[in-house]
């Protein structure tokens, strides 16, 4: 019988290809270098980049931090970065990239529900644990066991923006609703809104659509105004929300502005100027929350950064934290150098969902689902500042 000789060197490549890589996926994490690399997948191009920048800024900032605290017992952590853009494409890229060549022990990522929703079941199957920092939609815990997050759903925080609302202005009556219905976060935001205005009895005058990708938002902006209504309600990115603000107060709306968590970022200031002046945000964060943890964080991003540190880099950083903690504690029970890198991502996930963490955003703990369970909110204010080019949110108490 005669061999193909060309067929059988692409079937004997193939089994050492194959062999290396479940080699690979048995090495420990730590043999190639003296380091504990962490992943991180989030937005730093695109129209999402105005939120996944404030993302990379907290994730250097926990390296450096912890890494100055002896890292994990002693071994550095490295974050790895992978740009997962705008869209679901971009973060299964990033997200695969980091599981099998950057072979990371767990990831921190995406920036958006709508790429949660793609990436995370690939994160799943491979039994590599995930911790979304600014995923809040509904259902990102139940994707699977491996999918936990350090941001609080949208069902907690957004109804808190209306509550302070109707404290500002108890004569609010009519509102009209603008979400982005490309976004699965906005979507599912929109809808929090859209149930807490029916709850508080108010009159919802109207519902418009948008796309993140939008620029001109007369159209919607005239329609709203035309009704009169006495508080506006965007879901958006910083981008598309920041547009949509500039353009209402353009054509003469002066009433009260709710922006949802996609505008929680102080990049929106360069988009609206001074006219995002008054729009009101829930947080899930404030620089101004006591704790050692938070106060080093706070001091450590303004000497970066000149300025006072957003949600989206103090929910990057409570990320990198938690699996800086559970990997300390699980490192002082067995050398996490002895595990097989599969192993290690297994029984990190096991570890992370017991343990409760002192975090920037106060103290933090998981259900076994990997919700997070969270006390501690806020509403803050956009205060410009007269060059109507920089301004701060101004927390409400």
């Amino acid at each position: 019988m005669k061999i193909n000789l060309y067929n059988y060197s692409l079937f004997i490549t193939f089994i050492l290809l194959f062999s290396g890589c479940n080699q690979s996926q048995n090495q420990t994490t730590t043999s190639s270098s003296n380091s504990i690399p962490i992943g991180i997948a989030v937005a730093q191009t695109s129209n999402v980049a105005l939120l996944g920048q404030e993302q990379v800024a907290g994730v250097k900032i926990a390296e450096k931090y912890f890494n100055s605290k002896g890292g994990i017992n002693g071994t550095p952590i490295k974050v790895i970065l992978q740009d997962t853009a705008g869209d679901e494409a971009g973060t299964i890229n990033a997200f695969q990239t980091l599981i099998t060549k950057d072979k990371v022990v767990g990831i921190v990522g995406p920036t958006l529900s709508q790429q949660a929703f793609s990436a995370d079941p690939i994160a799943e199957r491979a039994k590599v644990p995930v911790l979304g920092p600014s995923n809040t939609a509904k259902g990102i815990p139940q994707i699977g066991e491996y999918i936990a997050r350090v941001s609080a759903p949208v069902s907690i925080v957004a109804p808190n923006s209306v509550t302070t609302a109707l404290k500002i202005n108890p004569q609010i009556k009519k509102v009209a609703v603008l979400y982005a219905q490309n976004d699965a976060f906005s979507k599912s935001e929109t809808e929090i809104f859209q149930q807490t205005i029916k709850e508080r009895k108010l009159d919802l005058v109207t519902v418009q659509k948008f796309q993140t990708t939008d620029t001109d938002f007369q159209t919607q902006a005239t329609n709203t105004i035309k009704l009169k209504p006495d508080l506006v309600v965007i879901s958006g990115l910083a981008a598309d929300g920041g547009n949509i603000i500039k353009q209402l107060r353009e054509l003469g709306y002066q009433g009260l502005i709710i922006g949802g968590n996609g505008l929680n970022t102080s990049n929106i200031f360069a988009v609206c100027k001074a006219l995002c002046d008054g729009v009101l945000i829930a947080q899930a964060y404030s620089p101004e929350h006591p704790g050692d943890i938070n106060n080093a964080f706070r001091k450590a991003y303004i000497e970066e950064y000149k300025k006072e540190p957003p949600q989206f880099s103090a929910q990057a950083f409570t990320a990198v934290q938690v699996y800086v903690d559970a990997l300390n504690t699980m490192d002082k029970k067995i050398k996490i150098s002895s595990l097989p890198l599969n192993q290690l991502r297994i029984e990190l996930n096991k570890q992370l969902l017991k343990e409760k963490y002192q975090t920037p955003l106060g103290e933090i703990g998981f259900t076994q689902e990997g919700e997070i369970i969270q006390k501690e909110f806020y509403v803050a204010q956009i205060a410009m500042n007269p060059d109507g080019n920089s301004g701060k949110f101004a927390f409400i108490k």
